[in-house]
């Protein structure tokens, strides 16, 4: 028989918390149930995150929120077959509290724990709306992450590029900031920038003499804050969001060229199929401008369902019961971590931020 592995996943990372419950048979993915907790209303008074109100909320709504994803499966804990839970990385704080909730359905329901770094469940979440076999082409692009990654399986990937400075989600949301726009600024920019000339605004392109798969946003994010200063017009603003926009789309679609290229040559021509996760992959404009690079270059394209492009549980359990399949597991004293590379070799021997630098979150 077909080996089934049904997972609750857990993910309190940032500022969502969420669970889910998912069935993997065989190479066949089944999303019973997917439970998203917003906190939007309660760091929106403050423009942004505040991780001690993340973790907060974390503690008060994990049970209720987990308990609910068991309920609209139709299962109770005794019908799981392990729990999968992000030990990092993210904000330490919300981190361990979904962490810990993990390990006590464990150790009470005598399950097998998945401590599941959080940008492997993004690398996976694609594959929770369509079939979608290894090896394939990664851009993952988010809030707190960027980077380009070619993903051979469970665990096994190698980064090709990463941002030396900003992710490109941080650098819509303090962009957005700057032009007044509500907290999360990415999709408030997106809105206004429908219908804005994107060329009547010049931004810098950075690191266009560079021949690897880096990124880098700053500059644009400080040239942007300049621009937005003097401007008082709604055409005015509506232009430059159109520029950032484009200008943001334009970076990440050039690196993935130069990153499709090298992963070509490595395969042999051989699977080519490029993935966009995380939530700037909900971007219209983007996900446009990465499609038409990836129909150039021969790669299918696939990006996950809208609704697993931000963080969510169905991508936490599904890296868990993928790992559980090959018989993989945690001990119940695995830690929280704020910073996890997925490659780490590659983070050790090339670093993109020295020791005292603060930085993305990978």
């Amino acid at each position: 028989m077909t080996p089934t592995h049904t997972v609750l996943g857990l993910e309190t990372s940032c500022d969502e918390t969420a669970a889910a419950v998912v069935r993997l048979v065989g190479d066949e993915v089944e999303v019973l149930s997917s439970v998203v907790g917003s906190q939007i209303a309660e760091h929106a008074p403050y423009g942004g995150v505040v991780p001690e109100i993340a973790a907060r909320s974390h503690v008060e709504t994990i049970d209720a929120i987990a308990d609910r994803a068991l309920a609209e499966a139709g299962l109770g804990y005794d019908d799981l077959t392990g729990v999968a839970a992000t030990a990092g990385p993210g904000l330490v704080g919300g981190v361990m509290v979904g962490l810990s909730f993990g390990k006590a359905v464990a150790l009470a329901r005598g399950l097998p724990l998945v401590a599941v770094n959080h940008l492997e469940g993004h690398a996976v979440s694609a594959r929770l709306g369509a079939h979608l076999p290894y090896p394939f082409l990664l851009l993952l692009v988010s809030g707190g992450h960027c980077q380009l990654l070619a993903v051979d399986g469970v665990g096994a990937c190698r980064r090709l590029g990463s941002t030396i400075d900003d992710a490109a989600g941080e650098a819509f949301d303090k962009i957005a900031k700057t032009l007044g726009l509500p907290y999360p600024g990415g999709p408030a920019l997106e809105k206004l920038a429908q219908g804005g000339d994107p060329e009547r605004f010049v931004l810098p392109r950075m690191l266009l003499g560079r021949k690897d798969c880096d990124f880098s946003f700053s500059g644009l994010k400080t040239a942007a804050a300049r621009l937005a200063a003097g401007l008082t017009e709604e055409a005015d603003r509506r232009d430059l969001a159109a520029a950032v926009q484009t200008a943001i789309a334009r970076q990440l679609a050039e690196r993935s060229d130069r990153a499709m290229q090298a992963f070509a040559v490595a395969r042999g021509g051989r699977d080519l199929r490029f993935v966009v996760a995380g939530g700037v992959a909900a971007n219209r404009t983007v996900r446009a401008q990465l499609e038409a690079v990836a129909a150039a270059r021969g790669f299918s394209f696939a990006a996950p369902p809208l609704a697993y492009c931000t963080d969510n549980a169905a991508m936490i359990a599904l890296a868990g019961a993928e790992r559980l399949a090959l018989g993989l597991s945690d001990p119940l004293d695995a830690a929280a971590r704020p910073r996890w590379p997925l490659d780490q070799a590659a983070a050790a021997a090339n670093p993109t931020h020295v020791p005292g630098r603060k930085g993305a979150k990978a």
